[in-house]
């Protein structure tokens, strides 16, 4: 199953939306991360191996347990042919 799939059947729940919508920065990046990671076509050892790193700190990175740093989050995103481009939105 897709991640966007999972994500829409876990919305039918309301609790589980407004649980999301409350942490919404930070899956948006961890969607981010795992969708660039997709459409490069690697796997976590791969980027993991671009990165100089070891593929539990993908892991860790793309599922929400680490803080990573701008430097860190650059450098995955030229592993998987990215640039990173940061923004913001008012709330």
């Amino acid at each position: 199953m897709s991640l966007s799939k999972l994500k829409n059947n876990a919305f039918q729940n309301p609790e589980v939306k407004e649980a999301y919508d409350d942490l919404g920065s930070e899956f948006e990046l961890i969607s981010s991360l795992i969708t660039m990671r997709e459409k490069s076509g690697l796997t976590q050892d791969q980027v993991a191996e671009k990165m100089g790193t070891k593929s539990p700190n993908i892991s860790r990175l793309e599922s929400g347990r680490s803080n990573p740093s701008l430097k860190t989050l650059v450098n995955y995103a030229q592993a998987c042919g990215f640039k990173l481009n940061l923004g913001f939105k008012h709330a």
